[in-house]
C-alpha cells in the first residue's frame, strides 16, 4: 500500500488503485491494453495561437515570407505529425485515423494565427493526442518559416477544445473569458 493509501491493484478497466491507466501494479510505465475496449466513433479538436509582429503578420498574409507559403506547409506538417503521434509520444497507440485536418484563422487585430486541428476515427481509444500534436507541429512550422524575419514569435494556448466518443463521454472546453482554468 502506498503512503496515500492506494493499493496499486489493477481493476477491470486497467486502472491502478490511483486511477492511472499507464502505470502497472508496481507503478512502472506501460502501454494500456485497449484490445477489449469497444470501438466507438471518436473525435477531438485542438487549437493553439501563433503570435506575430505586425510586420511578420503582413508578410504571412501577403505570402511574401522568404520560405514561401507558410500556411500550406504548416497544414501538411501538422497532418503528417498527427499521423505519427505514436512515434513521438511514449505509450500512445498507433491509430488508423479516418480523418485529420489542420485549419487556420487569421486574427488581424492581434496579428495572430489561430491553428485548429481535428482528428477522428472509429476505434477503442481517443484521438486527443493526435489533434494536439497536429496543432502543435503546425504552429512550430509557422514559427520555423517566419523565424528569418522575427525571432520573438510566441506559440500560446495549446489546448483541447473538444473530445467525444468512448466511455468518458464528451468534453467541451470552457468558453473564452469564463472562470474555468
Amino acid at each position: 500500500m502506498s503512503e496515500t493509501g492506494e493499493t496499486g491493484e489493477t481493476g477491470e478497466t486497467g486502472e491502478t488503485g490511483a486511477g492511472f491507466t499507464h502505470l502497472d501494479e508496481q507503478g512502472l510505465a506501460r502501454m494500456v491494453d485497449v484490445g477489449a475496449k469497444a470501438e466507438t466513433r471518436r473525435r477531438a479538436v485542438a487549437a493553439c495561437r501563433v503570435l506575430l509582429s505586425p510586420a511578420t503578420y503582413d508578410l504571412l498574409v501577403r505570402q511574401a515570407l522568404p520560405k514561401g507559403d507558410v500556411l500550406t506547409v504548416a497544414k501538411i506538417a501538422g497532418i503528417q505529425a498527427g499521423k505519427r503521434t505514436a512515434e513521438l509520444i511514449p505509450l500512445c497507440h498507433p491509430l488508423l485515423l479516418s480523418h485529420l485536418d489542420v485549419s487556420f484563422a487569421l486574427d488581424e487585430t492581434d496579428h495572430a494565427v489561430e491553428v485548429q486541428a481535428e482528428a477522428s476515427l472509429s476505434g477503442p481509444t481517443g484521438v486527443e493526442m493526435e489533434a494536439l500534436t497536429a496543432a502543435a507541429v503546425a504552429a512550430l512550422t509557422i514559427y520555423d518559416m517566419c523565424k528569418a524575419v522575427q525571432k520573438d514569435i510566441r506559440i500560446t494556448e495549446l489546448r483541447l477544445l473538444h473530445k467525444s466518443g468512448g466511455k468518458s463521454g464528451t468534453f467541451e472546453a470552457a468558453a473564452a473569458g469564463s472562470s474555468a482554468p
